[in-house]
């Protein structure tokens, strides 16, 4: 049985041209194909030179979008003594010690980031069934595992991303939503691509950047020309 294609759909793909796009002109094309009745994401998917089955070659780590992910992102606290206090008064959402660990193992998720501080984690490590399959397991590399929670909380609620490549070596994150700016948009990519050369793992050999493709939730895929993003200046992308 095939799946129907949705007029909407394919009035979206028939806007996309089967070559490589300059960046902008890219964003302003996946401004144009988010045709959903809700707000839509804007996506990117890289397909990266690297096998994450090697220690050596994964990539986890994080990235601080200038202009937000706009989201309202809701962050979770466990720790505890004074630390509680600090939390809550840098604005976590959920704060709590053992209770708060209990909840997270009877299902409750309402919460976007976790962080915890580094002298719960032995308690923290066994919430891994729950947390694990969401990626949202606290982790020194994704800067959820801290005991400096005024910067961590503000940084998340900022704008700040974890993200890593799939088993496949391929990323797919969020960089802001389809109603930015295309030049905004262009701000955050520039940001993301400038974090995965940063954070290049030591074993990936040869060609380090094969794909890059930005799409909004529901859309059809928009290939990027790799090169051009790359040498993009951020004077040009400001």
């Amino acid at each position: 049985m095939t799946n129907k294609v949705s007029k909407r759909l394919r009035e979206a793909r028939a806007k996309v041209e089967d070559r490589l796009y300059e960046p902008l002109e890219a964003l302003t094309l996946l401004k144009e194909t988010a045709t959903a009745k809700f707000p839509e994401s804007a996506e990117a998917h890289i397909r990266l030179g690297i096998d994450p089955k090697y220690t050596d070659q994964q990539l986890r780590t994080t990235v601080i979008l200038p202009k937000g992910t706009g989201q309202t992102i809701r962050v979770a606290v466990i720790a505890k003594g004074e630390k509680v206090a600090e939390a809550t008064a840098a604005g976590a959402d959920i704060v709590g010690s053992e209770e708060l660990i209990d909840d997270i193992q009877k299902g409750m998720m309402d919460f976007d980031v976790l962080i915890a501080t580094p002298d719960v984690m032995p308690q923290v490590a066994k919430l891994g069934r729950q947390l694990g399959p969401r990626g949202l397991m606290p982790s020194p590399k994704g800067g959820t595992v801290t005991f400096d929670l005024p910067q961590a909380i503000s940084e998340f609620k900022a704008g700040k991303l974890e993200f890593r490549a799939d088993k496949t070596g391929i990323v797919h994150v969020m960089f802001g939503k389809a109603s930015f700016s295309a030049e905004d948009l262009l701000v955050n990519l520039k940001a993301l691509q400038e974090c995965i050369d940063r954070n290049r793992p030591t074993g990936a050999k040869g060609r380090y950047w094969r794909t890059v493709a930005v799409a909004a939730t529901m859309g059809p895929a928009i290939r990027i020309d790799v090169n051009a993003l790359r040498d993009l200046k951020m004077t040009e992308a400001a």
